[in-house]
């Protein structure tokens, strides 16, 4: 959830931004010690230390002005600032002033090119030693040492951080890419599962039709007619579920009456097509109402089965029960046909493997189930299951 504007938001300092916090305190620190000791040197050493972090906060916040020529230059006048000021501050002042190496280090590290920012590391590195040398009369390991040590190990961690930075930042491009290709395999799974329940198995109905037609054209013309005239009413739904596809809407008799009467229309143009066995449909539990996309996904689940029955069974009875429970809605397809062994179902046999594969990934989508009973010889059962958890129904938008 965005921050509302009257929240106060709280202060966060990354560990990019410490540098420049280092900065300000040992500017801050100098200068309050110069004007502590109320000398004549104060007035000297001040203007160019306030300059030195006018420039410095100036540079950062006009960065992209300043362009990759200018920043060079914006270093060297930090630096040289800095050395100055170094070389006439007193020797108490200046075992502090020398710590603004670490923070003008990490700056030379977004320097162009890879040798400039290690050459200005060495500069500094050599104004620092420099500095101190001054102030204890000739070179001192243990003063040298902690400062020297503190700049090089905070650019070396500058720089650990950098490339973390960029590995982490491909990562992201690459999770990205995979994300998308994810998102294309999905919708073109979708797409498929789409076209097996809805105009592949429609189209097969229709084709039966038509091959009755043509068996009783010559001895049964009025049957025939019927039959013809049963396509193009069919034709004329599929139509409309194709446009519902393309558009990706839900089916129109759903979308119009609800998962019930969608199941019933369906069960009836089943049970009518020439040939096919007798199909009902029942309700159990007390109705109520089913999200959308689970109503798609349970009609869609239902029209595979019901076809698997009519067209690969050899039933003679097809049975579809609607049960309301509580939390969740699940329809069962039994028939009383030749029965398969669904360990044995291939994917691509007759398109029955993949209608299942297709209903259990459809369903898996919605944290639904799939389960199928069957013994040769002894029937079918599949019952597709999903969870209901918010109560849109379909057809109420």
């Amino acid at each position: 959830m965005p921050p509302s504007p009257l929240t106060p938001r709280r202060l966060s300092l990354s560990a990019s931004q410490l540098p420049h916090l280092v900065f300000l305190t040992v500017v801050v620190g100098t200068l309050a010690r110069l004007f502590a000791v109320h000398t004549w040197l104060c007035w000297v050493v001040a203007p160019p230390i306030v300059v030195l972090a006018l420039a410095y906060v100036g540079g950062l916040v006009w960065w992209d002005r300043i362009g990759t020529r200018g920043r060079p230059g914006w270093l060297g006048l930090l630096l040289l600032l800095w050395g100055c000021v170094c070389w006439v501050l007193p020797a108490d002042l200046t075992t502090g002033y020398v710590w603004l190496a670490v923070p003008l280090a990490v700056v030379a590290q977004r320097m162009p090119g890879r040798r400039m920012p290690l050459a200005a590391v060495w500069v500094t590195t050599a104004l620092l030693v420099a500095a101190l040398a001054r102030i204890s009369g000739g070179f001192d390991l243990e003063l040298v040492a902690p400062p020297t040590a503190a700049v090089w190990a905070t650019v070396a961690l500058h720089r650990a951080q950098d490339r973390l930075m960029r590995e982490l930042r491909a990562t992201r491009g690459e999770l990205a890419v995979r994300q998308r290709e994810a998102g294309r395999l999905s919708e073109r799974a979708r797409l498929a599962r789409d076209l097996h329940d809805t105009l592949a198995q429609e189209i097969a109905g229709s084709r039966m039709l038509l091959q009755a037609a043509e068996r009783d054209w010559e001895r049964r013309p009025d049957a025939a007619r019927r039959q013809v005239r049963a396509v193009v009413d069919a034709l004329g739904t599929h139509l409309a579920e194709t446009r519902g596809i393309i558009h990706d809407l839900t089916p129109p008799t759903l979308e119009r009456d609800g998962l019930e009467t969608a199941l019933h229309d369906l069960c009836a143009r089943a049970d009518a097509a020439p040939g096919a066995p007798s199909v009902s449909v029942s309700t159990r539990g007390e109705p109520a109402p089913v999200p959308a996309d689970r109503a798609v996904a349970l009609l869609r689940v239902t029209r595979g089965l019901v076809a698997n029955a009519c067209e690969h069974a050899r039933a003679t009875h097809v049975r579809v029960t609607l049960q309301h429970a509580d939390g969740a809605v699940a329809v069962e397809v039994c028939d009383d046909g030749t029965g398969f062994d669904p360990a044995t179902a291939l994917p691509g046999k007759e398109g029955r493997g993949f209608g299942l594969t297709a209903a259990r990934d459809r369903l898996a989508e919605l944290e639904g189930t799939l389960t199928v009973d069957g013994v040769p010889g002894l029937g079918t059962r599949a019952r597709a299951t999903v969870p209901v958890r918010t109560r849109v129904p379909a057809g109420a938008a």
